[in-house]
């Protein structure tokens, strides 16, 4: 009976280790297997997705910026012209008041300065009226009149020299003061007559004298910043028959 129950226990031990055996050699079989790695498809894709939405949202955001620039060079140009327009408008507004200030000014002087012509009229027909003799006397006379003293020694032509003097240098004053306006006198004698300077009182024939010439002042004339004032009153030659 012993022997019987050893016997059964070393046949037990015996599969048991047999059957061991096995399963040890196949888990060193799977160890020393290599190792195999496996790599998904979705883990390629997704970074190459990334790069693409990463390039697409500079490339939005260049396009954007480009797209901005363009707008402010575009508004740029727009302010540029509307400044420009203002400063031309502005400079013909200058422009205008001031020619206008002028014109007015001019305006003001033209008929003024037409008022005095008639008082240069009158102390010229003055002056014409005074014999020269009396305006220029002789040598002898004038050193007389030079040692005289006082006025109760002058005879008349003393005095009326004298008034001469006086009504000569208000005359050329005033031409002076007219002068400072741009108000000149013209004296058109032996010039060719021109309608637009000249006004004709009389036609006379004078030997030497080629047609249409000016032979007499009555009047002279005046110009206003080279514009006429007052055209002379002359006397014109004819054709001598």
């Amino acid at each position: 009976m012993n022997a019987l129950r050893v016997a059964t226990s070393s046949l037990s031990s015996r599969a048991l280790t047999q059957s061991a055996r096995p399963t040890a050699s196949k888990v060193l079989r799977r160890s020393a297997a290599p190792a195999m790695r496996w790599y998904s498809e979705s883990a390629t894709e997704k970074p190459a997705a990334e790069s693409s939405e990463t390039s697409k949202s500079e490339e939005d955001a260049s396009s954007g910026l480009e797209a901005e620039l363009k707008a402010k060079a575009a508004e740029v140009v727009d302010i540029t012209g509307r400044l420009r327009y203002l400063q031309a408008d502005f400079l013909n507004l200058q422009r205008n008041a001031a020619r206008e200030k002028e014109q007015t000014r001019d305006f003001a002087i033209t008929r003024f300065a037409g008022d005095l012509l008639e008082t240069v009229d009158v102390l010229s027909l003055a002056l014409k009226s005074v014999p020269t003799e009396l305006v220029n006397p002789p040598a002898a006379d004038a050193s007389a009149l030079s040692s005289t003293t006082t006025s109760a020694d002058k005879t008349p032509a003393d005095h009326l020299r004298d008034l001469y003097n006086g009504v000569e240098l208000t005359h050329r004053q005033l031409l002076q003061t007219l002068f400072k306006y741009h108000v000149k006198p013209f004296d058109p004698v032996g010039d060719k007559f021109d309608p637009n300077r000249h006004e004709a009182l009389y036609q006379a024939p004078v030997p030497g004298k080629e047609p249409g010439t000016v032979i007499d002042c009555q009047k002279i004339g005046f110009t206003i910043k080279d514009r006429v004032l007052r055209a002379a009153q002359v006397g014109v030659a004819q054709e001598t028959s």
